[in-house]
């Protein structure tokens, strides 16, 4: 079973989208959109409704406490680090799906998203990484893997330390940068599930995946 005591979940229903709370969620709320038990599905159809701000819809679990508060943090005070077993299942039109970021709370402009993109021609997908050198930057497109099929299992890990280095592994691959201070100041939180880069598209349309293993940790420097 994959822990989901430090999470909650964002669905694309109503208007805005709907949150399952960490309580709910941890009873054992499932439905067309998320499944949980040893594994975790997600589904996004281009047709779902937004989260506030948002342009795409998103089938996404985001950092909480146990009682279902928001977590938030600031990097320099742990190691923090997200790991994932995941399968892409399906993509939506754009080939386009972000499974993991660490986001900035009351900010529409995460740190950084990883995103599966499928490439009709090459029957594969690439990772990149969608990366903000400081709060206000413009996000760097970093491709780290290719040759990533549609229902192939991998691993990926965003791993952020106490001094701002970060580092991604996916497929194998790694990344790494040094985030700019100006970060320093900021609550951060981790997301991960699908959230599909399409808002266009018949019902049927969307992102899906399938995670083996989801896991957080925030280990105090000192």
């Amino acid at each position: 079973m994959i822990d989901l005591s430090t999470w909650d979940l964002s669905i694309p229903v109503n208007v805005p989208a709907t949150t399952i709370d960490t309580p709910r969620l941890v009873a054992g709320y499932q439905d067309g959109y998320f499944r949980s038990g040893d594994t975790l599905f997600f589904w996004a159809p281009v047709t779902g409704s937004k989260t506030d701000n948002a342009i795409y819809p998103r089938t996404e679990l985001r950092e909480t406490y146990a009682s279902g508060a928001l977590y938030n943090w600031q990097y320099s005070q742990a190691d923090n680090v997200l790991r994932a077993a995941v399968a892409i299942n399906q993509v939506p039109s754009t080939g386009k799906i972000v499974i993991g970021q660490i986001h900035c709370y009351g900010s529409t402009e995460p740190l950084i998203k990883l995103e599966y993109q499928y490439k009709e021609k090459l029957q594969s997908g690439n990772i990149v990484v969608k990366f903000r050198l400081t709060p206000t930057s413009e996000p760097e497109v970093i491709q780290i893997a290719t040759g990533v099929l549609l229902n192939e299992r991998f691993t990926y890990s965003i791993h952020l330390t106490p001094i701002g280095n970060i580092t991604v592994n996916a497929h194998e691959m790694q990344w790494t940068a040094k985030l700019d201070g100006t970060w320093s100041g900021k609550l951060l939180y981790f997301k991960a599930g699908v959230y599909t880069q399409d808002n266009t598209g018949y019902t049927t349309e969307g992102g899906a995946a399938t995670f083996y293993k989801l896991a957080i940790s925030h280990q105090k420097a000192g």
